[in-house]
């Protein structure tokens, strides 16, 4: 996908002057908190409000309305997007313009930070942008990385390890809390075994599953079809598909 890279100018020359996040969602918010504790001067401007000029600009706004927002944002500095998906030619016509894109989930600082050891962010751009978005990745506690090839493409496996594990699990919780249990207590129940599975699979693959499905026990799996599809016909469906790619995945 790409590699780590090293900051290509000091960060604190970035970093010394006042950094504007345009849109407070989740992501803007958090960004917000985590500089200014860190000692950083920080504007988070809403949407509708005016942008002021600044050395670097990060737009955290939804895809939809990054090129709105850029059109609006003064030029002459840095711009940079938070989008996964979009190319920095979004941003164009400043000349100036990268990406920073945190491969993390943020509920928001009202909720809680990532609690985790590594927050890979993906960066892209001109070589200013790129310096300025390592600076800004660094400053925020984030390991910058690289990528090359599709945007989609990267995006899409965000969405998958990210939003799809959710799906899963919650899933599963309803599932479980069938048996008389609140999906909550379900949930935290199943998620020492989830955890478990998906830190297996990172260095192992397909060779840490387990279960009916890797060892092609079918009566087995057929039970489970058929309590799900009493319980809830989508559900059935649901693992139906995730046994078939999971059977695609082996072979």
């Amino acid at each position: 996908m790409g590699s780590m890279v090293g900051c290509q100018r000091d960060s604190t020359s970035i970093m010394s002057t006042p950094l504007v996040i345009v849109g407070p969602g989740r992501l803007g918010r958090s960004a917000q908190f985590i500089l200014a504790e860190a000692g950083h001067e920080v504007q988070l401007i809403g949407r509708g409000a005016a942008i002021p000029p600044a050395e670097v600009t990060w737009l955290t706004v939804p895809d939809r309305e990054i090129a709105t927002a850029a059109q609006e944002t003064p030029r002459g500095g840095v711009i940079l997007h938070a989008s996964g998906a979009s190319s920095v030619d979004i941003l164009r016509p400043h000349e100036t313009a990268g990406s920073l894109h945190p491969l993390m989930t943020f509920p928001g600082p009202e909720k809680g930070l990532p609690d985790v050891p590594v927050i890979p962010a993906a960066i892209a751009g001109d070589p200013l942008a790129i310096a300025a978005a390592t600076s800004l990745a660094e400053a925020l506690g984030f390991t910058p990385f690289t990528v090359d090839g599709s945007r989609a493409q990267y995006h899409a496996a965000a969405v998958i390890a990210g939003n799809f594990a959710t799906t899963l699990l919650v899933a599963a919780g309803r599932v479980l809390a069938a048996s008389g249990m609140s999906e909550v207590e379900a949930r935290r129940l199943l998620a020492p075994l989830a955890t478990s599975s998906i830190a297996q699979a990172v260095e192992h693959g397909t060779d840490a599953l387990t279960g009916p499905i890797a060892r092609g026990d079918q009566a087995v799996i057929d039970k489970h079809m058929a309590s799900l599809a009493a319980l809830d016909p989508d559900l059935a469906t649901l693992y139906d598909h995730l046994a078939n790619a999971t059977r695609g995945l082996k072979s």
